[in-house]
C-alpha cells in the first residue's frame, strides 16, 4: 500500500511540474514497474532488479551480459 501512494504522490507532483506550480528538483525517479527509488536506471526507467531480470529474459534490446 506504501509503495502504491508514493508512486501516486509522485505523479501528482509530475502534474505540477508540468503546470509549473513546483519546481522540478523536487522531482524524485522511481521504478516504473514497483516504484522502487533507489538503485534506478535512467537509460530505461527501471530499478536496478527489474533491469537484471529483464536484461536475463531478454526484453531489453542491446542489453547483454558482460564476460571477459
Amino acid at each position: 500500500m506504501a509503495k502504491k501512494s508514493m508512486i501516486a504522490k509522485e505523479q501528482r507532483r509530475e502534474k505540477l511540474v508540468a503546470a509549473g506550480k513546483m519546481s522540478k528538483v523536487k522531482l524524485h525517479n522511481r521504478c516504473s514497474i514497483c516504484g522502487r527509488p533507489h538503485g534506478f536506471h535512467r537509460d530505461f526507467g527501471l530499478c536496478r532488479i527489474h533491469l537484471r531480470e529483464m536484461a536475463h529474459k531478454g526484453l531489453l534490446p542491446g542489453v547483454v551480459k558482460a564476460s571477459w
